[in-house]
């Protein structure tokens, strides 16, 4: 169980910044645990305003940005909110599954070994990193395993200026990815999968009930996703469907627009033999009105107040990329692989898996 999104008690009201769009949304909570969107905007972005990444400087035009940010708040009626969650692009963090190879003696000697790991899966010197983590089960050996993410500060620092100049308390702070796998932890114990589509390929999270155990990034153009997606759905069905536990991959969410629904659930049926579930909003437990904003648009901002609603434990008005001991937030993916390699096809794909 990841508790950074199922113990927090974090606003309502959040925001969701992407490469070429920012958009506002509220939710309310209506019968039978259904939400709904109560207010919600969407700005379109123009290009190269923004650049998602993990090493280089993220906002061109601070100035612009802001404008547009405030535009959409305005737009959905929000102006006045001082406490938000922010969804930031994926492109801004790196997260993996890192396992700790060696039993540590005290804790100080396990901080050096997780720093050294970390290190070696994101690329950078940790004292550029705001490095947070979450323990997961431990790997079929025994050794300890943590959902780790990272986020260079100079990089996080860009978005919480902008947000500072509002006066605005941002209480939780994650990248797309992971505020779209909220949708799938709603206490199913089968295997589910995010496809979380963008301009430059999409990102992949298995999950098995509420932890992950497969997290992949693919940058590739558009006529090679099709072709990465069957080969994650085989490694998945080579590696590990069990006919004889009944264990298989019961529930696949799409969102972006990279992927057509239909096309997705045709691949599926080829790599699996039977007939995947496609989510769509009302399985997950999202009514969307009849607008111009669609699943794509809202399901990364709305699974943040959505997935924090219920609870109660942890102080308001700390951003999860805020401290050094905070709850875990995440991703776009580890520069290396850790686990089991899938094979190369010449498109760039950082992959984690157990």
């Amino acid at each position: 169980m990841l508790s950074f999104l199922t113990e927090p008690k974090f606003p309502k009201a959040a925001i969701g910044i992407e490469r070429d769009s920012v958009t506002a949304v509220a939710l309310q909570r209506g019968l039978g645990g259904q939400f709904s969107i109560k207010q919600a905007a969407s700005v379109e972005m123009p290009t190269k305003l923004l650049n998602p990444s993990f090493l280089e400087r993220n906002i061109q035009e601070p100035t612009q940005f802001r404008f547009l940010l405030e535009e959409a708040v305005t737009s959905a009626g929000l102006l006045a909110r001082k406490r938000w969650s922010v969804s930031l692009p994926s492109g801004t963090a790196r997260t993996a599954i890192i396992t700790l190879d060696a039993s540590a003696t005290s804790k100080r000697e396990s901080e050096e070994i997780f720093d050294w790991k970390a290190e070696q899966t994101f690329g950078a010197p940790a004292a550029q990193l705001r490095i947070t983590r979450q323990p997961i089960s431990p790997d079929s050996e025994g050794r300890a395993r943590y959902f780790a993410t990272a986020v260079k500060l100079s990089v996080i620092d860009e978005y919480e200026t902008i947000f500072e100049q509002f006066r605005w308390n941002c209480g939780l702070i994650l990248p797309r990815a992971i505020s779209e796998t909220s949708w799938l932890m709603n206490g199913s114990s089968g295997d589910s999968l995010l496809i979380s589509s963008q301009w430059d390929g999409f990102t992949a999270i298995m999950l098995k009930g509420s932890e992950p155990f497969v997290v992949r990034s693919v940058t590739c153009g558009d006529k090679e996703r099709e072709d990465e997606l069957f080969r994650l759905l085989m490694f998945y069905n080579d590696r590990f469907a069990d006919s004889a536990s009944g264990r298989s991959l019961e529930r696949l969410l799409l969102v972006g627009k990279g992927f057509s629904p239909a096309r997705i659930a045709e691949i599926a049926t080829d790599a699996f033999g039977r007939v995947l579930t496609i989510l769509r909003a009302d399985d997950i437990g999202l009514n969307l009105p009849m607008s111009s904003l669609d699943l794509d648009e809202i399901a990364a901002p709305a699974g943040l107040p959505a997935c924090t609603s219920t609870s109660t434990s942890t102080p308001e008005g700390t951003s999860a990329f805020a401290t050094d001991n905070c709850s875990l937030t995440c991703c776009t993916f580890a520069s290396s692989t850790l686990g089991i390699p899938l094979p190369s096809t010449g498109n760039t794909c950082r992959n984690v898996m157990c």
